[in-house]
This record gives structure tokens, sequence and C-alpha cells, in this order.
């Protein structure tokens, strides 16, 4: 079985010059059902990384960011059923305040939080880690250009 090759996605807007991170939660019947997450999912055959989660961006919300970055960590954690360690890119995807966004049915609702709130929405502790690294990148104006992925028009 290949291995399946994974992205996570950290979509914010700027609201007074501070990030609110979009949290979207998960329907009924889906993996994660009930659970507030941040745009995680596959990377599929001939795409890379960065090109999943633009995908998956506008698969799960509708939405194209102004700037998408490659945070310099990565989520990594063990999955027991497949007995892999999963590496995971992160991106970070800046959405203009002015879009509005349409959720598919894989979510029920979504909100924009401060990173301060992450606790009381996101389980996962690496997940966790990297908006608050986010965030700290992000109010320290400290994105590299080297880390700045094109968007395609």
């Amino acid at each position: 079985m290949a291995k399946k090759k994974l992205i996570d996605l950290y979509p914010y807007r700027l609201k007074s010059g501070k990030p609110e991170f979009l949290v979207l939660k998960r329907a009924s019947g889906k993996i994660y059902q009930h659970q507030w997450r941040m745009i995680g999912g596959k990377v599929e055959s001939g795409e890379t990384s960065w090109e999943a989660s633009l995908r998956e961006l506008k698969e799960e919300t509708g939405l194209t960011p102004d700037l998408l970055w490659t945070i310099p960590s990565i989520n990594q954690f063990y999955e027991h059923k497949s007995d892999t360690i999963h590496s995971i890119p992160a991106f970070g995807a800046e959405i203009g305040d002015d879009k509005s966004l349409t959720l598919d049915d894989e979510h029920t609702t979504y909100e924009w939080i401060d990173a301060k709130l992450v606790e009381n929405y996101i389980l996962w502790p690496e997940q966790r880690r990297l908006i608050h690294l986010t965030n700290d990148i992000i109010t320290s104006n400290q994105i590299l250009d080297d880390w700045l992925v094109p968007i395609p028009s």
C-alpha cells in the first residue's frame, strides 16, 4: 500500500492587523466528526503539496487565498492503523477580509478565532502548536520571501 501524503492548511484573515484563524466543524459521518479542525487533506496523484493545499481550500470553502506560504515546520504524528509516521507540510493562507466562504458537505459551520482561543477548538497538539507558530510569524511580520508560494491565476 502506498503511503498517503497529507497537507495541513491554516487559513487566516487580518482584522485590525491581527490574525484570526479559520476553523471548521466536521459533519456527522465524516472522519473527525463533530471536531473543530483547520483544513487538511490528501495530496492527489501528480499534485504537489502546495497545489493540494490550494485545492483543499477551494473544495472546502470556495476560497482562493491572497497569499500562500510554507510554514517552516511540519505536523508529525503516528497513525497506528497503518503503522505510519506522517510528516505533513503546513501552509499559511491569508484570506481577504472581504471574501465570503461557502462550506462543503464535510463541515457544518465555521468560526474565525484568535490564536489565544485555539485550545478551545483544536484537539490535536501539533495543530495547536502550528497555529501559535503561524500567529507568531504573522504578528512579527516575519514571513520570508523564500516561503512564499506563487498562486496560479
